[in-house]
Order: C-alpha cells, then structure tokens, then sequence
C-alpha cells in the first residue's frame, strides 16, 4: 500500500495543500471550520506527516545539539556521557524531540562546535555537557539568544537553564568521613582545573580540611588534563613520590582506576581511596572502588526537560535542578 501523500488529503479535503500544511503547523489564521475538514479528512486516509517536512512548515525540527568533549570520544572509557545522554534522550523522546550527537574533533574545540551547530538551523537548543570558567560557549549562547541548557553551574546564573549536583556538598561529605575515620593527610587528584565542578570539588575538600582543623596543603593537590585512567596514575605517581599519605579523593572514578593501579603495584593496601561518577566498572576492581553516584542519568533528564520546557514557552518554575548524590562505600574506603 503506497503512503498517503500531502495532496491527496488536500483533495479529499477539497483544499489546497498550502492549507492542509497551515493546519499540521496550527496556524490562527485558519478557520475552526477548515481545521475539522482538513483533519476529518486526515484521520479517513490515516495520513503520517513526515517529521521533517512539518518541522519546515512550523520552522521547529524538534532537534536538541548536544556537542560532546574531544575526550568522550571512548565512550566506553567514560560512561559519564553515555549515562548523561540516556537521560536526556528518554525526556526527549517522551516529549517527541530528536537528539544530535556532535564530537568536538579535529583539533577543535567544544565552542568552535556549537559555533557551527548552531549556523545550521538543524537545531533548536543545545545541551552543554560541561562548565568552565569564563565559559566562551555560555557568552556566545547568550549573545546570539540561542536556547540552551547547562549540564554545571555557570559563575553568573541569572537567567541560564543549569543542572548539577553540589558538587561541594559531596565531597566535603566524603573528606569528612575520612577525618572521622582517623585521616589526617589525604591528598586529591583532579582534572581540568578550569571546569566549576573541579573548582567546587576542591573547595569542599577544603572546607572539611578547615572545619576538622586540619592544614591545607597544595602540594597534596595534583591536577592533571584529562579525566583518564593514565593520568590518574600519573598524579598518584607525582603525589607519592612526594609525600605519604593515608587517603587519596579523586574527582573522577577513570582517575581513581588510575591511583588504584599504582597502589596495587606498590602494595600500599592500607591508603584509603575514593573515586566519582560510580561508574559500573568501579565494583570491579581490586579493591572495589568507594565512589560518589552522582546520577548522571538523572543530570540527562533533567537538562532536557528545562530546555524542552522553555522551548515549548512553558512557565518555568525552575531554573535549576540540584541532583542529589549518594556516596557508595566499598572496600577501598578504609
């Protein structure tokens, strides 16, 4: 059975197809009486409008951006991304929206991306995967009054869509349970300095540092440039051939795999380590991995339910969502 065409429910309807094409975009200016026609006339010959062609007709394709970092290209490597998307694409779907995925490749970076994406008119909003400082992506977005949701907290909120989690909350938790437990020289290894979440994270482990008494010493603090496996090895290799300490905070569990590979190799079984994100790989290794789950799934969902919300000129009762993290203690907590 060949598939209905536009023109044929504009016969049936006795109509043109310019007007069957107003009434599939909701146009105000056709009659009451013509809408009933044209979709009486659609429902008989069970017409499907294609998805693109009455996206043109209502000039909305329905298509969020997201552009992920050059490193999220593994994807298997950091499921953080793979676990953020699900969540975006399943209040996506609910909604009848489409997600486009975009790698920052090529020696470009995240901005010289969304610069491009956004030239298209393929999209409609654009999910930021991540927040730096002074972040270029945010201005521009704002200057071109392009919708977008940050999946971060910007430095100036007013009047940007962000999810996140308190990010300072969490690891303020997890040192302080450390001190409880008898620690007194805990060191931190961290990536990207320049992102807000690696900024907060530093300021909570600061902070229960401060509030038990505790000195704060930067040596004991190692920032690398990517959130990976080998470069949390490096950093533990840089902290320890410095110093001994009895517990090591990572802000990223890819980072903690790292430490925990150094540790094993040298037998240093008693120092305590605590990963981020609880990926699915953390309750494999030896020992299991302590880390924070910070739902990132839940981070997705929520990303795209604000953009969605403003996009479909909803009344936003909220600007930001808080996700709540749970720390999850296994073994290499100790």
């Amino acid at each position: 059975m060949s598939k209905v065409t536009i023109k044929e429910v504009a016969k049936e309807a006795g109509v043109a197809t310019s007007t069957v094409s107003r009434v599939l975009s909701n146009n105000p200016k056709i009659s009451e009486e013509t809408k009933a026609k044209v979709n009486e006339a659609i429902e008989r010959l069970n017409y499907k409008p294609n998805a693109i062609a009455r996206s043109l007709a209502n000039n909305k394709t329905k298509i969020l951006g997201v552009v992920l970092p050059s490193e999220a290209d593994d994807l298997l490597t950091n499921p953080f991304f793979i676990n953020a998307m699900k969540g975006m694409s399943i209040y996506a779907q609910n909604k009848n929206y489409y997600i486009t995925y975009v790698f920052a490749k090529d020696g470009k970076n995240e901005f010289e991306s969304i610069k491009e994406i956004t030239n298209t008119n393929l999209i409609e909003g654009i999910i930021l995967l991540r927040v730096n400082e002074n972040d270029e992506s945010i201005k521009f977005l704002n200057t071109i009054e392009f919708p977008f949701v940050a999946i971060g907290r910007p430095e100036k909120t007013e009047d940007v869509l962000w999810v996140d989690n308190d990010n300072f909350q969490a690891m303020y938790n997890v040192v302080n349970r450390l001190i409880q437990k008898g620690h007194k020289k805990i060191g931190f290894i961290g990536a990207i300095k320049t992102l807000n979440m690696s900024k907060d994270r530093l300021k909570g482990y600061k902070m229960a540092l401060e509030v038990n008494g505790l000195n704060y010493d930067e040596e004991l603090v190692i920032h690398k440039q990517f959130f990976k496996e080998n470069t949390g090895y490096a950093g533990a290799e840089e902290l320890l051939s410095k110093h001994e300490v009895t517990a090591i905070v990572t802000t990223d569990d890819l980072l903690a795999f790292g430490v925990s590979q150094l540790l094993n190799e040298k037998r240093l079984e008693k120092i305590s380590l605590v990963g981020f994100n609880n990926i699915q790989l953390s309750k494999y290794q030896t020992p299991p991995l302590a880390s924070v789950d910070i739902n990132a799934d839940e981070l997705g969902y929520y990303a795209a339910k604000l953009l969605i919300e403003k996009l479909e000129n909803e009344d936003i009762v909220n600007t930001h969502y808080i996700v709540n993290t749970e720390f999850i203690e296994r073994e290499s907590f100790k």
